[in-house]
């Protein structure tokens, strides 16, 4: 699901599709753009065919698990600038670290409420609290350029 809102574009990879929806139309909601995978592989495929402006990852997905994603997104020159962060269940001592060592720019534990992770998604792409904007999200390329008529 792809939505026309004219927002930074957002890649939500998790299996649960109840997740996805919940965290997707809170995301549409809030004026981003919503791109949706359900487990590593589609995560690779959209993030190249699609270009992203941050990516939310779970960890733990089916085919490819978001470990190995993470590392092949940062490792490809093509999705490498790309933000990550961590969207996950793993709560243990340690996996914040080992998922800034896969690639992950940023790291969330669910379950979360949405304006949490709508709040962690504008402050790693630089965007005041307050609202969503082109104007205010100028540090991604791919963002400003695509939006450059708005």
């Amino acid at each position: 699901m792809t939505s026309k809102l004219n927002g930074p574009r957002v890649l939500l990879v998790d299996d649960y599709r109840d997740a996805r929806d919940m965290y997707g139309e809170y995301l549409e909601y809030s004026g981003y753009q919503v791109i949706q995978a359900a487990n590593g592989i589609e995560a690779l495929q959209r993030a190249i065919d699609d270009q992203p402006d941050i990516i939310l990852m779970d960890l733990s997905l089916p085919v490819m698990d978001g470990w190995e994603a993470t590392r092949r997104l940062k490792a490809d020159q093509r999705t490498a600038s790309i933000p990550v962060v961590a969207l996950t269940g793993h709560a243990l001592a340690g996996i914040s670290e080992r998922a800034k060592e896969a690639g992950c720019d940023a790291f969330v534990t669910k379950p979360c409420l949405p304006e949490d992770l709508v709040r962690e998604i504008k402050r790693v792409l630089g965007a005041p609290p307050a609202a969503v904007s082109s104007a205010q999200c100028p540090e991604r390329a791919n963002y400003s350029q695509r939006n450059s008529g708005l």
